[in-house]
């Protein structure tokens, strides 16, 4: 895939949808990287965010993100109402699809499959509940692949027959204005990404 400046490509589908308001299901690693997704996203879809993410260790940093995420869908001001699903849990699933990757530095394909296997449960459940497109927070991080993100995602569009939506959430000032939200509602702001291969990389 060619490089593409996937928020010209989401400019475009906000552009056309001619007040119409599309249910898109959202997948969120954190609070923080969701803050700016949702202040944005919220004035155009009426979304449900989906915490999915069996990556995150131990359970109480899971738990705790979690928390967060909940208190800010409930303080977060939006246009159209939010709602949250939780995810289930099971620390072995991210286990297995890391099996042979241990050792790959963060940000190659030991979380690209992460990615996959996240996107593929949003995928699923967004076609079966009936939404109009499905999504990630992930690209808000300056620490993560926007154009293999949205690789995967359209690759996972096709599979299971529902739109992506195409995005890069660090652009337009994104991942500055998340830092911004994260003051003003205080919210948690772990220091690694999830796995305790990231947390090893963070702990050096």
């Amino acid at each position: 895939m060619n490089k593409i400046n996937f928020q010209k490509e989401l400019d475009k589908i906000i552009d056309n949808l001619n007040g119409e308001v599309p249910k898109l299901f959202l997948h969120s690693c954190c609070a923080p990287c969701s803050s700016y997704t949702l202040e944005y996203l919220s004035n155009y879809f009426d979304i449900t965010v989906y915490y999915f993410n069996p990556n995150i260790s131990p359970k109480e940093e899971f738990d705790k993100r979690f928390a967060e995420q909940k208190r800010l869908i409930e303080e977060l001001p939006a246009k159209h109402q939010i709602k949250l699903v939780l995810g289930e849990y099971d620390y072995n699933d991210f286990l297995s699809i890391a099996k042979g990757y241990e050792d790959i530095p963060e940000g190659g394909e030991r979380c690209f499959r992460c990615y996959r296997m996240r996107l593929e449960s949003t995928a699923k459940l967004a076609k079966k509940q009936g939404f109009d497109y499905f999504c990630t927070t992930l690209s808000i991080s300056p620490l993560k692949n926007s154009q293999k993100i949205n690789q995967i995602g359209f690759e996972v569009a096709e599979k299971y027959g529902i739109k992506w939506l195409a995005s890069d959430f660090k652009k337009k000032e994104g991942y500055k204005r998340s830092i911004e939200l994260s003051k003003e509602y205080s919210l948690y702001r772990q220091n690694f990404c999830g796995c305790i291969f990231s947390k090893e990389k963070t702990d050096e």
